[in-house]
């Protein structure tokens, strides 16, 4: 039904798609799994620039992963965000020497969903099956004019539509064709090679619709206490942001702690804004202490490298 929409993805992929990105150019499952754990909400640019192969040089197989203590893991993914995905790969890493070849048991393991074990599957175990990452889900959206449609809805379009007898190309090719054609804002119609089947090509931002969303703003209180030119950090144990060293936010600020300004992070779902405070201790209490060349080799989030900045630059 499809020959000749496969055929025409194969030569689009051929000419344009992003045939040197290493984790499409290699065997190893372990590579391709930790490359589609890594693209979770992230940039293509950002994994291949910055972490993807520092990551492997530092960990090479599954199994050295798995050996290495949360906290190492955790620094090489400082600055990638979304640090569950790191605790799950590891958690997995823990589990497994070698991932399994089949779906359910991939989705068995932890952070694996149906999206990325269909990846690995048809990425690392060359199965005929498709993939459903955000750009692909746009492209079947606008294919069928579908406004709001259901995962179960998407996902049977994806199985009708895929190419079975080339399944690593056109899952690799969909990819591309909704990173730099089939794109939210101004999509390249004209060029895109599914336009002869693409139903939604009169008014393609129409599909899907996404709801408007207002992003929440939260306020803490940051205290910096201060002994003997050390900071005191603490791991986290909560939800957010779990395993990662931070300050210690507090509700009110010790009366002999200073202001020293205000920092603001961005997250996907809310707007962080912390006003920073410092306390200089006369005795140290039971708590870790740290020089700022020894927090340099602690994994902390983007904020709390805002915080040890704005310290830094009021301190001198």
């Amino acid at each position: 039904m499809y020959r000749q929409t496969h055929q025409t993805i194969q030569d689009w992929y051929q000419k344009y798609g992003r045939l040197d990105l290493p984790w499409r150019n290699t065997d190893e499952t372990y590579y391709i799994y930790l490359s589609e754990v890594m693209l979770q909400q992230t940039q293509v640019k950002t994994v291949l620039e910055k972490y993807y192969i520092p990551f492997i040089e530092r960990f090479p197989t599954l199994k050295s992963l798995g050996e290495a203590p949360l906290d190492d893991v955790l620094k090489m993914w400082e600055g990638l965000g979304y640090y569950n995905r790191a605790k799950n790969l590891h958690k997995t890493a823990t589990l497994v020497d070698e991932l399994p070849s089949d779906i359910e048991e991939l989705i068995k393991l932890p952070g694996i969903g149906q999206n990325t074990a269909h990846a690995v599957a048809a990425f690392a175990f060359n199965q005929p099956v498709p993939i459903m990452e955000a750009n692909v889900k746009r492209i079947l959206c606008r294919l069928h004019q579908l406004i709001t449609p259901t995962d179960k809805k998407l996902w049977e379009i994806a199985y009708d539509l895929v190419d079975k007898v080339n399944s690593f190309d056109y899952n690799q090719a969909m990819m591309d064709i909704g990173a730099t054609i089939c794109l939210p804002r101004n999509p390249k119609c004209k060029i895109c090679p599914l336009v002869d089947i693409c139903k939604g090509k009169e008014a393609p931002t129409k599909y899907p619709t996404k709801k408007k969303r207002v992003v929440p703003t939260r306020e803490q209180n940051i205290l910096i206490r201060v002994y003997e030119d050390k900071l005191s950090l603490t791991q986290r144990e909560g939800k957010f942001l779990h395993g990662l060293w931070g300050f210690e936010s507090v509700e009110i600020p010790n009366c002999a702690s200073e202001y020293l300004g205000e920092v603001t992070h961005a997250y996907t779902h809310f707007k962080l804004i912390c006003k920073v405070y410092v306390y200089y201790e006369h005795s140290p209490e039971q708590r870790d202490y740290f020089t700022q060349s020894e927090i340099k080799k602690l994994a902390i989030s983007k904020v709390d490298e805002k915080i040890v900045k704005l310290f830094t630059k009021i301190d001198i």
